[in-house]
């Protein structure tokens, strides 16, 4: 269980630099839709976060790390 979990982890940080390094690309565009994508890649990286504080705080239960009791 332990294992997946450090792969998800992984994989969900991964998704999180992917969507930053999006972000600040779009950020250099000058186009009209780039307010409105800028405003959802900041929601998506906001999320993808979320994932991942969840997944490390489930990694320290499994691993015993955190105790709930």
């Amino acid at each position: 269980m332990a294992t997946m979990l450090q792969y998800g982890l992984y994989i969900a940080m991964a998704a999180v630099v992917v969507i930053l390094v999006m972000g600040l690309v779009n950020i250099t565009r000058t186009n009209d839709e780039q307010a409105s994508m800028s405003n959802k890649l900041m929601r998506a990286r906001v999320i993808a976060q979320a994932v991942v504080v969840g997944i490390l705080v489930l990694l320290g239960i499994v691993v015993g790390s955190i105790r709930l009791f």
